[in-house]
């Protein structure tokens, strides 16, 4: 099986480094300075447990992508509908796309250009960042995912690529119920990754701080209200289970705070604009996320204007 890895940052130089590492054909799609690097040196992969390099095919032409069995995709969300129409005239009809990014409205996204019937979604759980160009660093407990397919008739399929997946030292577990486990995801990301952005400090320091945790509870609690208004089968107490494991998080930087750090365009609506979005739907009120949601949008029109002064 031919793998295409649709954004080599983190999530994506990980599991595709492990892939290629375990002997299959994997082709890695980046950019820039990252590139470069890719291309001189390989990818670097550091964990709590190892470090190896792996070489490959690294590019930024999506027309090599035409020959691929599976694609995973790891861009950020920002990005999806514009990544997705550059690929959808190379990518065989026979392709399957694995979304591993973060909240619940790429799988619409990505069902509206390639159709519902090549769509599969990953929960992923992992703390890591591209340390620098061409290094992936991994830290915390380690990764795992869960998948599933938005088509039943893909059942066969999320068994075989999960087979895949756990013969890389990926460790995966399968759903039939997937969209309901990217919503947790969802409610522990919009949790943390708000507040740290706007703190701009790692997860322990929600703890050390009293108001901020309270916060975040606050948060966790509105968007599980959210979730069981539209269905969703999540227990009023989860928030119990997501602060508890914020706990085992403390020095890891959440995904959104790296995009801030980094000079990126954040997350924020796929994490903050949407949830607020669906409780508005369902009216179920969400005061405090929309608050941290307005107040970082606000922010990040001023940074969006930076941006496009330098380039």
């Amino acid at each position: 099986m031919k793998i295409g890895i649709a954004g080599t940052g983190a999530v994506g130089g990980y599991f595709g480094g492990l892939l290629k590492k375990a002997g299959n054909e994997v082709i890695f799609f980046a950019r820039g300075k990252h590139l470069n690097t890719l291309k001189e040196n390989g990818l670097t992969i550091e964990s709590e447990v190892e470090k190896f390099n792996v070489s490959g095919t690294f590019t930024d032409q999506y027309e090599l992508f035409s020959d691929v069995d599976l694609l995973l995709f790891c861009v950020k969300s920002t990005a999806t509908a514009q990544v997705a129409e550059k690929l959808r005239p190379f990518l065989k009809k026979e392709c399957l796309i694995l979304t591993l990014q973060n909240g619940v409205d790429n799988e619409e996204i990505l069902s509206t250009v390639f159709g519902v019937g090549r769509i599969l979604s990953a929960a992923t759980y992992i703390q890591a960042n591209v340390k620098e160009p061409g290094v992936v660093r991994q830290m915390g407990v380690f990764p795992r995912l869960v998948i599933g397919a938005l088509d039943s008739s893909l059942k066969e399929k999320v068994t075989e690529i999960s087979s895949l997946l756990n013969s890389a030292n990926i460790v995966t577990y399968t759903s039939s119920n997937i969209i309901e486990m990217k919503w947790k995801k969802l409610i522990w990301n919009v949790t943390f990754n708000p507040l740290t952005t706007m703190i701009v400090s790692p997860i322990g320091a929600i703890y050390d701080d009293e108001g901020l945790y309270h916060t975040a509870k606050r948060i966790c609690i509105e968007g599980i209200a959210v979730a069981r208004k539209m269905g969703y089968a999540i227990d009023e107490n989860y928030y119990e289970e997501i602060m508890a494991q914020g706990q085992m998080a403390r020095n890891h930087q959440t995904s959104m705070l790296q995009d801030k750090l980094g000079g990126k365009e954040i997350e924020l609506e796929s994490i903050c604009g949407y949830l607020v979005g669906k409780g508005k739907q369902v009216n179920v009120d969400t005061p405090v996320l929309e608050t941290i949601y307005r107040i970082l949008a606000f922010k990040e029109k001023f940074r969006k204007q930076d941006r496009q002064k330098v380039i």
